[in-house]
């Protein structure tokens, strides 16, 4: 493998020790060269690493380019990685003319990069913008960077983390309070209780809340002085002007670029950051590794590290009152500076050493040829295209999207997704996938032209119960999938109801064009069989909502404090929706104070669906005379599903209430208002209450008793039939691999 990184070279502080540690313990795996686009310290510090270090600075970027773009060409190159603005306008260029993939480091927000200044903001800020758009592959130093990208709508696939990481075997040589005042001038006794902050002078550094904190420190610890340790001489007079208009100049010293930072760290008692902004800073590391107590503010993936009032501290950005709090604290507990400091590099070098960091960009380097061997083979971008009723704040579809992306991906982590959803900022965020907008038509025929395989997944999409207009949707976009040569099927789907003739007729066109149709219930394969749907393969399987696991106990615990949800007695979950004239609202109530009064438990409502669902079950609580509770959040498919592990029975309308109840094994009752209600109860082996129109309220109370005394019996049927609907779930993706597996383009790697 051979890699080639390309970085502007005027790079001081995180990003240089970062670029340059990290492609030295590169080059003892693979072979990498460095080309910076300036002579200075950064080069000069490469070539003495023995790093394999060029400089390309003619003063002419035109002739920049083209010596870069023949040094890759000669060389053959696997990989561009670069960092910063003129890098990455660069490597972007010849991506473009050269095909080779290019990915680039994100070492801080890019938006704020040249705040102080507004004349590169508009120039290097703005091109640096537009460079990063066209690159494919993006790190993030930190996973709030990563996070960051996905909010920009940045390809989540094509998005990896590394973490900053430093050596912890290396030989630090040491020094002594009296050798670093001499060097660097300052004035302050030996013995002082030294508080330093090392990060260039910059706005996002905000050194103003390092000086206002040391103001209200000394005030009331006359041994603590300050350390201010970094290049900026734009900024520096301002900010002594402040110290001394906060009458503390004279406690604070200015010490200028630091040219061994270790030397700084070994003679400080307590490490300082108050950025407004950062990835993952080196310099708490560094600190780190010299057993400093450090308190810093939240940001980037520090909260990673710190475990706040355990091994630091971490505020928000611009508390200088909680800063100088900490600070105070501190300086008068020289026992908790030592075991803060131990704990700190404990869990540092564990977590964020140099072997790490490379290991990890060893690994991305793998994925991306991968990645790039696949898409060269047929041009095609995505594996899988997804459609679903996503993005509509429904529970139940968005685990089915959850789980088929979820289950998929554990065959092959290299899969590649594009979504089409409502919502597809939400879908990015919530199952790292790429998404688009599914009533956007350029974007959707444009991603279904780069798609191997088009999956309609999951729930009852093929219906024109909710209107004619959601069945041509779904049929449109399958026909369009098949136009454009992809396979196309139907993913654990449910059929039906479709009432119109013309309909029904549309459908059995379409779908006896599609590659293989997969069924959630018997009930689903008998209509397509009335409706003469015989070309495709056809297999019933399960729905993939019973694949998703739920979140761990103390997220449900989180989530039953944020409802005010007690613990001390049973919880009997009721799950309702809007459904014709609503007339059973009385009798659901009815149904929910028969619980507390029966059971002695707490009903707890949980809506599937927001805000319908919300509106629902407001309205039968008014109809209560006992007490009810309602989860008012809207929450992740597996938070509702770790919630619902803690019932001890479920009543359920909405048929993922039932999934969700039957997948951790929790007892049901269902209310029927469609067939697939019915179906699926009859699949596990629990109890119907019928419909809930016209309810008879005296039946479903026996119906109720049983179920209550025999609970353990039927938990231990719902426990068989688990087994069995998860082998039918799996056999989903079974079938959309094999259509894959048919395609020219793709190669199980």
């Amino acid at each position: 493998m051979k890699i080639i990184h390309l970085i502007g070279g005027g790079d001081v502080g995180g990003a240089k020790s970062h670029v340059l540690s990290l492609i030295k313990e590169l080059g003892k795996h693979i072979e990498v060269t460095l080309v910076s686009y300036r002579k200075g310290p950064f080069h000069d510090d490469a070539v003495s690493m023995g790093i394999d270090a060029r400089v390309i600075r003619t003063g002419n970027i035109l002739v920049d380019i083209r010596k870069t773009l023949k040094l890759v060409r000669e060389n053959k190159y696997d990989v561009i990685h670069s960092h910063g603005a003129k890098a990455n306008m660069i490597a972007s260029i010849i991506r473009r003319i050269t095909g080779i993939p290019v990915v680039t480091t994100i070492h801080s927000d890019y938006r704020l990069d040249y705040m102080n200044n507004m004349l590169k903001q508009l120039s290097f800020g703005v091109i640096n913008m537009v460079s990063i758009r066209k690159i494919d592959y993006h790190i993030g130093v930190s996973d709030s960077y990563r996070n960051m990208l996905i909010s920009r709508r940045f390809n989540p696939q094509h998005i990896f983390t590394v973490y900053n990481g430093i050596p912890f075997d290396n030989h630090i040589p040491p020094c002594t309070r009296q050798e670093f005042f001499k060097r660097y001038n300052i004035p302050f006794p030996e013995d002082s209780i030294l508080v330093g902050i090392m990060a260039r002078l910059d706005p996002v550094k905000d050194h103003e809340t390092f000086i206002r904190a040391a103001a209200e420190v000394s005030m009331k610890n006359q041994k603590v002085r300050f350390l201010i340790a970094g290049p900026g001489d734009e900024l520096r007079p301002r900010l002594e002007q402040f110290a001394e208009k906060l009458g503390v100049r004279d406690k604070i010293c200015f010490t200028g670029m630091i040219n061994e930072p270790y030397d700084f760290f070994q003679v400080i008692d307590i490490n300082v950051l108050t950025s407004i902004s950062e990835s993952f800073p080196y310099v708490i590391l560094e600190g780190a590794r010299c057993l400093r107590a450090t308190v810093s503010t939240r940001v980037g993936g520090l909260a990673d590290l710190i475990e706040s009032g355990v091994n630091g501290y971490l505020i928000k950005p611009g508390n200088w009152k909680a800063l100088a709090q900490h600070l105070l604290e501190l300086s008068y507990d020289e026992a908790k500076r030592a075991e803060m400091g131990r704990l700190l590099k404990e869990k540092a070098q564990k977590h964020f050493s140099l072997e790490n960091m490379c290991k990890t960009q060893l690994n991305i380097y793998k994925r991306i040829i991968r990645l790039e061997n696949r898409k060269k083979r047929d041009g095609k971008l995505y594996d899988i295209a997804i459609l679903g009723y996503y993005g509509y704040k429904n529970s139940g579809d968005e685990a089915i999207l959850k789980s088929i992306v979820h289950s998929l991906r554990e065959r092959d982590p290299d899969l590649s997704f594009v979504v089409l959803s409502r919502k597809p900022g939400e879908a990015m965020r919530n199952n790292d996938v790429f998404a688009i907008n599914r009533f956007s038509i350029y974007h959707v025929v444009k991603a279904i032209k780069r798609t191997r395989l088009f999956v309609a997944g999951g729930g009852n999409l093929i219906q024109d119960n909710t209107s004619t207009r959601s069945i041509m949707y779904y049929l449109s976009m399958l026909r369009l999938a098949k136009r454009y040569k992809a396979k196309a099927m139907l993913f654990a789907n449910g059929i039906g109801p479709i009432n119109r003739r013309i309909n029904r007729r549309n459908a059995t066109k379409v779908l006896n064009q599609l590659d293989a149709i997969t069924l959630r219930e018997p009930v689903s394969y008998e209509e397509l069989k009335r409706m003469g749907v015989t070309k495709p393969p056809i297999q019933i399987t399960s729905d993939p909502a019973i694949l998703l696991d739920p979140v761990p106990a103390k997220d449900v615990d989180r989530i039953m404090a944020e409802e005010n949800i007690p613990s001390d007695k049973p919880l009997i979950g009721i799950s309702v929706r809007k459904w014709a004239d609503m007339s059973y609202l009385d009798s659901i109530a009815a149904l929910a104070d028969y619980c507390v009064d029966r059971f002695d438990a707490h009903p707890v409502f949980i809506p599937m669906q927001h805000p319908s669902d919300v509106n629902v079950c407001e309205a039968i609580i008014k109809r209560m005379s006992r007490k009810a509770w309602l989860i008012r959040g809207l929450y992740q498919p597996e938070e509702l599903l770790g919630f619902i592990q803690r019932l001890t029975l479920m009543i359920g309308m909405r048929l993922h209430s039932l999934i969700y109840a039957s997948n951790q094994m929790v007892p049901v009752l269902g209310l029927v208002y469609e067939p697939k209600v019915d179906a699926f109860l009859k699949e596990v082996s629990q109890l119907s209450a019928g419909t809930p129109l016209n309810m008879d309220c005296q039946k479903v109370y026996r119906l109720l008793d049983d179920l209550w005394e025999n609970r353990e019996v039927m938990r231990e049927k719902l426990k068989n039939a688990r087994e069995r609907l998860v082998v039918l779930a799996k056999e989903n993706v079974d079938v959309a691999l094999s259509l894959l597996e048919q395609d020219s383009g793709w190669k199980n790697t």
